[in-house]
């Protein structure tokens, strides 16, 4: 992999992630843009005691622009994009709508395929593994940063989930804080070790789910399961075998294996309605420990949390979504139409022959 980091016209920092060591860079980008102006900011909600981000100039953001006008392809001629070059591998770059910026942390968008009608499905093993390759190195330059506590590469998948650019992208959020489903599960693993003398919920659960019926794919270094409380009605959970706290940790053998389980996965979900229906809408989550301090739950350390993806659509049936309604959005109690062990059956009868 060789990277190379340059700057857009405005300033914001743009690297190419390259499968070949000998390819050049030095493209300028020609777009006569100022300084990009944020008005970002943290509010802290004193009854639940969790954060906002209040980013008010995104209202002008790029919104459903047509395919030969997309800012995520490579420029070419007089069509200036948000990537100067006439072709990439994978290119990240600072997102020119933030929801963090500054002291209230980064944004960053991470373009996986400079083919505009792709998807993360369509990649070959060698451009997914550049990918994890850019997302593991996003993930340890960014917790450097004084205003950065934790880390989340992610991907959003169509328009139901609110996808505003077709390009096949994904994002990585920099927070200045612990977010509140990390915190939940970082309470549940103190508990557990307490009451267990020590035990580890995460390898607690890898064990239970992969002696169950919810598995819907295994191989030596990594492990897919529907969880046994799914909230989604398909959705899936992938670990590596081996517990490490965020992607940095993966050895060699878990990096080389997961583009082959993935691609996968992510072909599998794009089966669950049959042939002739639209691509599954999907979020596509990694899951990383803070870098920050965890002082707050007490007798935990960034070891005890276990890196994992979460993978799952809002479409519940051909042509029908799950919708977030009373229950969910107003209490946060999610009600699921689908059975996990259901769910995980119908995930491993679309497999690939």
């Amino acid at each position: 992999m060789k990277k190379t980091s340059t700057r857009l016209a405005d300033g914001r920092e743009l690297i190419y992630y390259d499968l070949r060591d000998d390819t050049v860079r030095d493209a300028v980008d020609r777009r006569p843009l100022e300084r990009t102006v944020t008005t970002s900011e943290i509010r802290r909600d004193p009854l639940l005691g969790d954060s906002v981000a209040i980013a008010s100039h995104r209202q002008g953001r790029t919104y459903h622009p047509p395919a030969d006008e997309c800012p995520l392809c490579p420029s070419e001629g007089d069509r200036l994009s948000e990537i100067p070059d006439s072709s990439y591998d994978v290119v990240v770059f600072e997102n020119r709508f933030p929801s963090l910026a500054g002291d209230s942390g980064r944004c960053e968008v991470v373009c996986f395929t400079s083919d505009h009608n792709a998807s993360f499905a369509d990649l070959t093993e060698e451009q997914a593994r550049l990918v994890l390759e850019a997302w593991t190195d996003r993930t340890s330059e960014l917790s450097h940063l004084p205003s950065v506590e934790q880390v989340f590469c992610f991907e959003n998948r169509g328009a139901e989930i609110g996808v505003t650019l077709g390009h096949p992208h994904g994002q990585i959020y920099a927070y200045p804080f612990t977010t509140p489903r990390t915190a939940l599960m970082l309470r549940q693993v103190a508990q557990h070790k307490e009451a267990t003398g020590g035990g580890n919920l995460f390898d607690s659960v890898l064990e239970s789910e992969l002696a169950g019926e919810r598995v819907v794919l295994e191989s030596e270094h990594w492990a897919a399961f529907v969880p046994y409380a799914a909230h989604w009605p398909y959705e899936v959970h992938l670990y590596p075998k081996r517990r490490v706290p965020d992607l940095l940790g993966l050895d060699e053998d878990a990096r080389s294996e997961f583009p082959q389980v993935y691609l996968e996965l992510l072909r599998r979900f794009d089966r669950i309605f049959g042939e002739g229906e639209p691509a599954t809408p999907y979020i596509a989550a990694w899951h990383q420990a803070p870098f920050g301090q965890l002082e707050e739950f007490e007798g935990v350390s960034r070891d005890d949390f276990a890196l994992h993806l979460e993978l799952f659509t809002i479409r519940r049936t051909s042509g029908k979504l799950k919708f977030l309604a009373g229950s969910e959005s107003g209490m946060s109690v999610f009600i699921n139409d689908i059975r996990p062990e259901a769910a995980a059956e119908r995930l491993r009868e679309v497999a690939s022959s």
